[in-house]
């Protein structure tokens, strides 16, 4: 068995080599060198761990990854493909479909990148979702906000990572961005979403499903607002919710509506996104068939001492699972159980110049630290809801602790971090 990986993120959080070393046909990977260097780590040399390690300078250009994946796959016979990052879904559902591998294919991906199939998957399961549109043009967003109010917001309808997204909250606004999104000559869109504000904070739930049951599963709760990436120089904390939280149990069993509803493969992580409104309505923003991005994968890790991506990639590959060793068998078997609470503090790049960065944290429960630029190098704005300046994951024995132990370390980021 040989797997192929597309993997459009730095490597060392990803040690495939190590994680599918059951393989008897390697692992065969495709990276993006600014994602490898975006991440302060040097490209390789050599293919280290791997069969085959191949660069290229980004995944921007689609047609030559294709071509490069497609060429890979028949060279070394694969198996399996592998790829954890929303843009590459249904690129490896058609590599699968074109040379009859297991795992998700196009049909099965489409529910969770087309935001306006998911949406009609979930409201047809009785699932509250945000009233929604597909404008073709400026009078139909129009026509939707004279119905809905403002604030709106704007996405494309395949995007991720919050590219491309747009809250208006005026008038104003909402005609300026108009006049960009629909200009006299284009023509009508189909690929621009509108959708009514939810207030309220935004939850997660992030897993894991391994032959069709749920085997890992916790939520969390964003303590900032998503959208505000480029515009936050702020701490950005965002943590788990303890066991007794009447929370838990209501978003738990959400996600696995959800899920049912969407129709995912049998081994896949996930990453759900659920509003909790003022008036107590669980409101679900998206589900994504992928891990979570930001540090989630390492929270998750804390949470239950078992790599969410690990086990998922393991699952795939139909390697064993040996953190499931004890879960009972079946459809109706059991979940593991968390260990702890965890959670992550986060600061956004921002346009400038860095003249400090922050002081190594040296405290136990610091389970991951990472600072991604040096002093002297000159900043752009954060391009993706991912462009972390500095990063941490903190852990505590309840949610209370965690949550006082993330803002600390986010006061001393604020405080240490300087950007002319």
């Amino acid at each position: 068995m040989t797997a192929l990986v597309l993997h459009r993120f730095p490597l060392e959080p990803f040690p495939y080599d190590r994680w599918l070393d059951g393989l008897d046909g390697g692992v065969v990977l495709i990276a993006a060198r600014d994602r490898i260097e975006g991440g302060g780590e040097r490209v390789p040399d050599g293919p280290g761990g791997y069969r085959r390690l191949e660069v290229l300078d980004s995944f921007d250009d689609e047609e030559r990854l294709d071509e490069l994946a497609r060429d890979l796959a028949h060279a070394y016979e694969v198996t399996h493909v592998i790829a954890f990052h929303e843009a590459d879904l249904l690129r490896a559902a058609r590599l699968r479909e074109k040379f009859g591998l297991p795992g998700q294919l196009p049909d099965g991906v489409l529910p969770f990148r087309d935001k306006v199939l998911m949406k009609e998957r979930l409201r047809a399961a009785g699932i509250e979702v945000a009233p929604y549109a597909l404008p073709a043009t400026a009078d139909g967003a129009r026509a939707f906000a004279a119905e809905h109010g403002l604030p709106l917001v704007f996405k494309t309808r395949d995007g991720f990572g919050s590219v491309g997204l747009r809250i208006v909250r005026t008038a104003g606004e909402l005609e300026e961005h108009l006049a960009g999104a629909y200009p006299p000559a284009a023509g009508p869109r189909a690929d621009l979403m509108v959708e009514a504000y939810v207030p309220g904070r935004m939850c997660h739930v992030d897993g894991v499903v391994v032959d069709g049951r749920t085997v890992m599963a916790w939520p969390s709760q964003y303590q900032y607002d998503l959208a505000s990436f480029q515009a936050d120089p702020g701490a950005r904390v965002d943590l788990t919710l303890d066991p007794s939280d009447p929370l838990t149990p209501r978003l738990l069993a959400l996600a696995e509506q959800a899920l049912a509803a969407l129709g995912g493969p049998a081994d896949h992580a996930f990453h759900a996104e659920v509003f909790h409104t003022p008036d107590d309505r669980l409101v679900v923003c998206e589900v994504a068939a992928r891990p979570a991005g930001a540090r989630i994968r390492d929270v998750l890790e804390a949470v239950f001492e078992v790599h969410p991506v690990e086990l998922a990639a393991r699952a795939q590959t139909g390697l064993p699972l040996p953190a499931l060793a004890k879960l009972p068998a079946g459809p109706e078997g059991g979940r593991l159980r968390p260990v702890r609470m965890a959670g992550q503090v986060l600061m956004m790049k921002r346009p400038g110049t860095v003249r400090a960065i922050p002081v190594i944290p040296e405290e136990p429960w610091v389970r991951f630290y990472g600072v991604f630029a040096e002093p002297g190098e000159v900043l752009a704005e954060a391009a993706l809801s991912s462009d972390f300046l500095a990063a941490a994951v903190l852990s505590a024995p309840t949610r209370q602790e965690c949550e006082r132990r993330l803002r600390a370390l986010g006061g001393r980021f604020e405080t240490e971090i300087v950007i002319d």
